[in-house]
């Protein structure tokens, strides 16, 4: 099947040296790295899910992180604002 790609100059520079080196036709050059990069990129991704380990931060007792406002204002006082 005909198609028309547009080909950056170094990719098509590395096709035709290796098409050249191995003497086997460019379009099978471009074909087979075509082939092995689609096979790639259907892998699943090898990721590990990202996670966080706790830290003690050292806060005082009485001191709410969940209201981050109102820790401010234990903190700076409210004439801070």
């Amino acid at each position: 099947m005909r198609t028309t790609l547009t080909i950056d100059s170094d990719v098509l520079d590395k096709a035709r040296e290796i098409a050249a080196r191995c003497k086997i036709p460019f379009r099978t050059v471009v074909n087979e790295a075509l082939r092995a990069g689609l096979k790639e990129v259907e892998k699943p991704s090898l990721q590990r899910d990202y996670t966080t380990k706790p830290h003690p931060m050292g806060l005082r007792r009485g001191r709410n992180l969940d209201n981050i406002q109102e820790l401010l204002a234990q903190l700076e006082g409210e004439d801070a604002r």
